[in-house]
């Protein structure tokens, strides 16, 4: 019978962990949290400094149940659940669950002891058990505070939007901050005017090669993007420029220095894999976890650019023995985050072991294999020699006309060996002054200015940072939650506000405009921060929040309008003639009758681009979610056509009937 019980989260966690310990321990997983706040009711007394009440959920019974039979056989529960507050947090509510932390009270020593470690492997793992210390009650606070924070601004403000704009709504500290971004940007671009500009450009030539040049200059004025604004300027400065002679006024050669990239934090790693796969921040969370459980990449949920000196060590040898000296730097390579009150005790994600590569890991998912070698990259390339580019500016002068032109090419190319990114190389023929030119042509390009974009997830996940709001484990819950909740849609892979989002937003923003401030919000991250430091108790941080919070709730109740989405459509119900509506459940959009509760007729809503994906065979259904399981819904055929049905089948059997709209 094995003396020692160690707990982790998941089984495949378990499974690894397993491997590096002997028949003393019994491996066991606590699948996530075994307690949380009740679903039926607020859980949190706030009259009674916010007294927490937790319990043990259905689904977590037999797991607890299990662990505690266990845990009777052993001597001694190492608790390995993950190095940061949400694992820290789980750990403490297993003591708990357990009745550990009670049967310990009155022993001299605790047989009750917290391990961690930032990757899964046998020296790590081993190093943790043999230095075993308390659980950090300030960081379970901290993620306390968190809890008890969204719970209070979700049980009580989301019955508020179900009321004023629809039900099954939901309004959250962080989410409901992204929603506010996306709208914001889809506002700044229903706003925009575009302005018409034009550019000149001369094509050259010098023995034999041909190059561009751009107009930047006529006389004193400089030539910016938008100078030349309409095509009669453009065309009166083109017949001009046929004329005259062009020679090289000035060649400026300069030599610059691209230093590597950081070693990547989850929400780089969440944008670079957006950037180059397409993944959502979700994917790339699921396929990471999949990594660090079974001991490929330290923990994946950090905020620090860190590397141990380990590491470092280990890559600066791969690097020389591969590369060659040249590739390697006289000293480490060292970074500073950019993130604000990130924990810098912490790791960058990288790979356990830098001999590992993409190839040799085995791993049957393609997503995974993708993933490892994007981290293998980018944490090897960090401790390389910066890439050396050799660059040239020319200026061309035409009696008053200057033109310019830059030239680019990659000296040494360094980190870029192995992390290549576009350097976007331009060639220009050997150049001196008084060089005379010859002109090939004259052309002149209309523009438009651009509106800016919409946020990609990882564009919006930057934007976040940038402000502060949310931790590395929240950027992809949230994204998934807006999407979830039909407040935003991906449109080509961009994030676009559905009209529930708009008015959301604008609810929020006209009568709880602190739950959607920007600096507000990061502020509330920063407390957090203080209590994790143990600077700051929990439960004066969350009054502070909640009591003005409550008695803006109570005051602008009767203030705000009950708010109708429904869209009169210019059809007839065929059941009894009255006007259809686009309306709006739970489930997403639908077509129903204004004469509802009279007459019940409905039919599926289908936009033009589902029935677009119908017609061409296309199977997944973009930004529509299982009502039963919150999975993804996709175009199946049957025996009587085409009909939604949920991508989790057959663990999940929804399905919807695909009407097409009647001519």
């Amino acid at each position: 019978m094995a003396k020692n019980l160690l707990i982790v989260e998941s089984p495949a966690k378990a499974k690894t962990i397993n491997k590096y310990l002997g028949s003393d321990f019994l491996v066991e997983a606590s699948f996530g949290h075994v307690r949380d706040l009740p679903s039926s009711k607020l859980g949190v007394d706030t009259k009674n400094n916010f007294e927490v009440s937790y319990l043990v959920p259905t689904k977590s019974r037999k797991v607890v149940n299990k662990l505690k039979k266990e845990y009777g056989n052993c001597q001694n529960v190492y608790l390995a659940t993950d190095p940061d507050r949400e694992g820290e947090a789980i750990a403490w509510h297993i003591t708990e669950a357990l009745g550990i932390a009670n049967q310990n009270k009155n022993q001299e020593k605790s047989n009750v002891k917290r391990v961690s470690f930032s990757e899964i492997t046998k020296d790590a793992v081993l190093r943790a058990v043999q230095n075993p210390r308390d659980i950090d009650m300030d960081l379970v606070d901290a993620q306390q505070a968190r809890r008890v924070l969204d719970r209070l601004v979700g049980y009580t403000l989301s019955p508020l939007l179900w009321r004023k704009i629809m039900k099954g709504l939901s309004a959250g500290r962080v989410q409901s901050v992204a929603v506010r971004l996306v709208v914001e940007r889809e506002r700044e671009i229903e706003a925009f005017k575009p302005q018409e500009y034009w550019s000149i450009e001369a094509t050259l030539e010098k023995d034999s090669q041909k190059f561009t040049a751009l107009l930047t200059q006529v006389g004193d004025r400089k030539i910016d993007k938008i100078s030349i604004e309409s095509e009669k300027e453009a065309k009166d400065f083109e017949e001009k420029l046929n004329k005259g002679s062009y020679i090289v006024e000035n060649v400026e050669q300069k030599e610059e220095r691209r230093s590597p990239y950081a070693p990547f934090t989850t929400s780089t790693l969440q944008q670079e894999a957006s950037n180059r796969f397409g993944f959502s921040a979700k994917q790339t969370m699921r396929v990471a976890q999949g990594l660090y459980e079974a001991g490929h990449i330290t923990y994946m949920r950090t905020d620090s650019v860190n590397l141990s000196a380990q590491s470092v060590d280990s890559i600066r040898s791969y690097i020389q023995k591969e590369f060659g000296k040249e590739y390697l730097p006289e000293q480490k390579k060292t970074f500073k985050t950019k993130t604000k009150n990130a924990q810098e005790a912490h790791e960058a994600i990288r790979p356990t072991d830098i001999s590992l590569s993409a190839e040799k890991l085995g791993a049957e998912d393609q997503r995974a294999k993708k993933l490892y070698e994007l981290i293998w990259r980018r944490a090897v390339a960090s401790q390389m020699e910066s890439a050396v580019l050799d660059k040239v500016t020319v200026k061309i002068k035409n009696d008053q006309f200057i033109f310019t032109s830059n030239g680019q090419m990659v000296k040494f190319d360094g980190f870029l060996k192995v992390y290549p990114t576009k350097i976007g190389e331009v060639n220009l023929p050997t150049l001196e002054e008084k060089d005379v030119l010859k002109l090939i042509e004259i052309n002149s390009d209309q523009h438009f200015t651009q509106p800016p974009a919409r946020y990609s997830e990882a564009t919006l996940i930057r934007a976040l940072e940038e402000r502060g709001i949310g931790r590395p484990s929240t950027y992809a819950p949230t994204l998934s939650t807006i999407q979830d909740r039909g407040y935003v849609v991906k449109d080509s892979g961009r994030l676009k506000p559905e009209d529930i989002g708009f008015a959301v937003n604008d609810l929020l923003v006209k009568h709880f405009p602190d739950i959607v401030d920007y600096s507000f919000t990061a502020k509330v991250e920063e407390d957090l921060d203080r209590i994790a430091d143990g600077n700051l108790k929990w439960q004066k941080m969350v009054e502070d929040f909640f009591v003005p919070f409550e008695k803006s709730l109570e005051s602008q109740e009767g203030e705000i309008e009950k708010q109708n989405l429904n869209k009169e459509l210019d059809e007839k119900c065929p059941e009894c003639g009255k006007n259809l509506l686009l309306r709006r459940s739970k489930r997403g959009k639908f077509i129903g009758c204004s004469g509802f509760p009279e007459c019940k007729y409905t039919r599926n809503f289908i936009d033009e681009k589902t029935q677009e994906k119908i017609d061409e065979g296309e199977k997944s259904i973009e930004g529509r979610k299982c009502p039963k399981c919150g999975g993804d819904l996709k175009i199946a055929n049957g025996r009587f056509g085409p009909f939604i049905g949920c991508s989790k089948y057959p663990d999940c059997k929804y399905i919807e009937k695909i009407k097409k709209p009647e001519n």
